[in-house]
């Protein structure tokens, strides 16, 4: 904020829901002039807009979307001097959308600083690669007294260098918080039954608000049909729907009209939904940047959320044979999906995993949020063992068959094709024979990500030795730091460990006043035409069913709880509280 007030370019990477709008909107209110907010998603500068109106901030947008009537008001405000921040698109200042604004030349109050949100969507490295971002350098000629800043939630120090020179930024501050996100529990599981785990996810969230991420979007309409057939309010979000389809659906998981979006990765940039309870990614995305922007849409509200990731080795095969097909496949990209597959095999510490990615230390000792400091995995006990039988199996049979086959010789498994082809025989079969088969088909895809083994690129991916994986099988002192692990055997019936937040979030809390409330907050949002997070936020919500305050002066002291909002709605609060 400093550097914003004093003039100053600077470069701010915190995570999703950590205040970087903050960080821009209140120098705005604080100097002369007009801010200008780039901001990628018509959807996303809209969300903020009226949660800055609703708060009494006099703020607009302007973008292709809006009639020629909401144009011209906001051009007239913008001569009349009646706003501090103005969002727009990159297309509405460089390129062939900036003939339809002129915007800096709109205004009767001078442009006093250019704030780019989603910044990362500058960088070749980054998450999501515009064009238009990458002109905004061009400001400085048009403007060449304003400073420029730059946010983002998801940048490595390799995509912050880019920023920076891709911007222009001159001698920047550089302000990189932590990536860590205390509220999210993280889970990974081995695909096995797909839409059996979605729906044990979806049995700790009953009416809650959640995302699905599917790799295509054959996968999104399937799903998101078959939630619906399971009396689940779920609609589909993906390129292929009409744009007012799509649109139509954004808008009623916002208005929280739905509870769940089954989506591709085009979902979720422009979504400010606060009190996103859960997101599923039913596949892999092709790198930790992707899934840790896309993961951190749940939880904005800084209360507990949950993200699994349910993946296997097929995704990454995907991936590759996609890449490669539009001759995307370079270096950097294997290099970011061989991250990808590390996180999905990792035992260990989930939370110390990915921000050390990102090149931040982790001091906690036990994070108290994810599937291995929950107790939910546990490491298998001779690993270089286990392996070598795998390998060994993987070699006796040709290297010629995929994971069913392999999995099913080291179960013992009676199945036609394996005595057909005489490996019934092979001194590996039965070898596995206690575990189950999601059990076997885990630990080869460990194996894969750990670079013991690899897939062929066709229609029938088979396994085959790697160099390290025929090291292994020589000599076993080669897999010294190799590590495997199972999911613990859970009672059935029995619920996922609570994660600390979660147990410390709702302690306390009356969910009879929280339900109460929460339908008050429906009905306001309804008659003003806003999403429900813009009238308050779920934390707010749980701390006014914690502490029941009973009189105006009271409900002062509750987070969330302004003058404007107080003088606006505390009558209607104190007597929803009062009514139990």
């Amino acid at each position: 904020m400093a550097a914003v007030v004093d003039g100053r370019d600077s470069l701010l990477v915190l995570p999703t829901g950590g205040g970087k709008s903050l960080c821009f909107q209140a120098p705005a209110l604080v100097r002369d002039g007009l801010a200008l907010v780039v901001s990628p998603l018509i959807a996303l500068m809209k969300d903020q807009v009226d949660t800055l109106v609703a708060n009494g901030v006099p703020a607009a947008c302007y973008n292709s979307a809006m009639s020629s009537d909401q144009k011209a008001a906001v051009r007239a405000g913008l001569r009349e001097g009646r706003f501090k921040l103005l969002y727009v698109a990159p297309e509405r200042l460089v390129g062939d959308g900036a003939s339809d604004g002129s915007i800096w030349n709109l205004s009767s109050t001078p442009i006093r600083f250019v704030a780019v949100d989603e910044a990362h969507c500058i960088s070749q490295w980054g998450h999501d690669f515009r064009p238009e971002y990458r002109q905004l350098a061009s400001l400085r000629q048009v403007l060449p007294n304003i400073s420029m800043h730059a946010f983002t939630a998801t940048a490595t120090g390799r995509v912050r260098r880019d920023i920076v020179s891709q911007l222009g930024l001159k001698d920047p501050l550089e302000l990189v918080g932590s990536f860590d996100r205390p509220n999210l529990v993280y889970r990974v599981l081995p695909r096995a039954s797909l839409k059996r785990q979605i729906l044990d996810i979806l049995g700790r969230h009953r009416n809650q608000a959640g995302i699905v991420y599917c790799l295509s979007r054959r996968e999104v309409d399937d799903i998101a049909g078959w939630l619906g057939e399971q009396g689940f309010s779920a609609r589909a979000y993906h390129a292929g729907l009409a744009d007012l389809e799509r649109h139509r659906n954004q808008d009623a998981f916002l208005n929280e009209e739905i509870d769940i979006v089954v989506a591709t990765v085009a979902f979720g940039m422009g979504i400010d939904r606060s009190n996103v309870r859960f997101v599923i990614h039913a596949g892999a995305p092709q790198s930790l940047e992707h899934y840790q922007q896309e993961s951190g849409r749940a939880g904005r509200d800084g209360l507990e959320a949950e993200c699994v990731l349910i993946t296997g080795a097929a995704d990454f095969m995907k991936w590759r044979v996609m890449l490669e097909r539009n001759g995307e496949l370079t270096p950097e990209r294997r290099g970011l999906m061989r991250d990808m597959e590390r996180y999905a095999a990792r035992v260990g510490c989930r939370h110390r995993h990915i921000v050390g990615y990102f090149g931040e230390t982790y001091d906690r000792e036990v994070c108290e949020a994810c599937d291995y400091c929950l107790g939910e995995l546990e490491a298998v006990g001779e690993p270089v063992l286990l392996a070598r039988k795998i390998l060994s199996c993987v070699a006796r049979v040709g290297q010629r068959f995929g994971a069913t086959h392999v999995a099913n010789v080291l179960r013992g498994s009676d199945a036609e094709q394996v005595a057909a082809r005489g490996h019934a025989q092979l001194s590996t079969f039965g070898l596995l024979r206690e575990a189950s088969v999601d059990e076997v088909r885990g630990y080869i895809d460990q194996l894969l990500a750990h670079g013991l083994l690899q897939q062929t690129d066709d229609n029938y991916p088979v396994l085959q030795l790697t160099n390290d994986g025929v090291d292994l099988l020589k000599n076993p002192t080669a897999g010294a730091e190799l590590s495997l692990a199972r999911q613990k055997r859970v009672e059935k019936g029995r619920s996922a460990p609570r994660s600390r937040i979660e147990v410390e979030s709702w302690s306390g809390v009356d969910r009879s006043l929280f339900d109460r409330l929460r339908a008050m907050r429906l009905e306001i949002a309804r008659s003003r035409g806003v999403p429900p997070y813009v009238i308050f936020h779920d934390s707010t919500l749980r701390e006014l069913a914690r502490v029941k305050p009973k009189s105006l002066t009271e409900l002062s002291a509750i987070y969330g709880m302004g003058a404007r909002k107080i003088e606006a709605l505390g009558g209607v609060v104190l007597d929803t509280i009062n009514a139990g």
